[in-house]
């Protein structure tokens, strides 16, 4: 096995980008929380700072340009972007209305929906080798709910769980319509999001400090993590790139014990630990099925 084969291997180069899109976007609860702004303001920023780099990443790296990206994108890139737009806004006011670790346990389940929407719409054939590492994320994410229960914040949560369902909905529609360019969603998806807070946001009254956090969110790790993740959809089927998204659980848990002395009970580590090496033994064992 060599470098140059490794990195041409499908599978691999799915998995890899998809994992480090989570690992850019695990990082989103770290920046909401350090921004000191309400639910409406963080989205109004998120989506600000997203609209304007998009466009400029989306000029630099597609051939195509602007213009003929969405042109060619069609009706599937308006309704990646509205799935964006409601997925983002729920997920940070899930953020702001429970814990970290319950928000991304929530968001763990995205695999079972996403093999769900992948079969009923797509009709896609599962490998059959994806049911024993989805069976064990689920269970990792039992053990990790019973030591979470008491913390549970029911409006949060529930934002969490429309946040995922559309997420899942989102990866089955990037799998069936490989066209759409994933940037200008993204992009588009900012400005809706922008355009929708602005209303009832206060740009007045935010700090530098709050400007530049979100500046740091906005341009660069929130929407390059999305970005990676479904660019990874024309590697591997949406059931895959979704089983990914529980490692985000595991990194986000890390960082809010980091940076905010949230420290997850016992019931969570061995959780994600299960979690996290599952996700390592298919990833494995898909590099390895392709013989390289």
């Amino acid at each position: 096995m060599n470098i140059n084969t490794l990195f041409s291997n499908t599978q691999f180069l799915g998995l890899s980008t998809a994992i480090l899109g989570i690992l850019l976007m695990s990082f989103d609860p770290i920046f909401i929380r350090y921004a000191g702004v309400g639910g409406t303001d963080t989205i109004f920023l998120f989506g600000l700072f997203t609209a304007i780099s998009m466009p400029v990443f989306l000029a630099i790296i597609d051939k195509r340009g602007i213009y003929r990206a969405v042109k060619q994108s069609g009706w599937p890139l308006i309704a990646a972007s509205l799935l964006m737009l409601l997925g983002s806004s729920t997920f940070v006011v899930s953020i702001k209305h429970t814990t970290v670790a319950n928000t991304f346990l929530i968001l763990a389940t995205t695999p079972v929906i996403s093999a769900l929407f992948s079969w009923l719409i797509l009709r896609e054939k599962l490998n059959k080798d994806i049911w024993m590492p989805i069976a064990l994320v689920l269970f990792g994410v039992i053990i990790v709910a019973r030591g979470s229960l008491s913390s549970l914040n029911w409006f949060g949560d529930t934002m969490a769980l429309i946040s995922v369902t559309s997420l899942s909905l989102l990866f089955v529609l990037l799998r069936k319509y490989q066209q759409i360019s994933k940037l200008a969603a993204v992009g588009l998806a900012g400005m809706l999001l922008a355009l929708t807070m602005l209303y009832n946001a206060e740009p007045s009254s935010y700090s530098t400090n709050t400007w530049l956090i979100m500046a740091a969110m906005g341009l660069f790790t929130a929407p390059l993590g999305r970005v990676l993740s479904m660019k990874a959809t024309t590697y591997i089927s949406a059931a895959e790139v979704s089983m990914t998204l529980v490692l985000e659980a595991v990194f986000a848990t890390f960082w809010a014990y980091l940076f905010f002395q949230e420290i997850p009970p016992l019931d969570s580590i061995f959780g994600g630990g299960i979690i996290l090496l599952s996700l390592t033994v298919y990833t494995w064992r898909s590099v390895r099925s392709q013989k390289l």
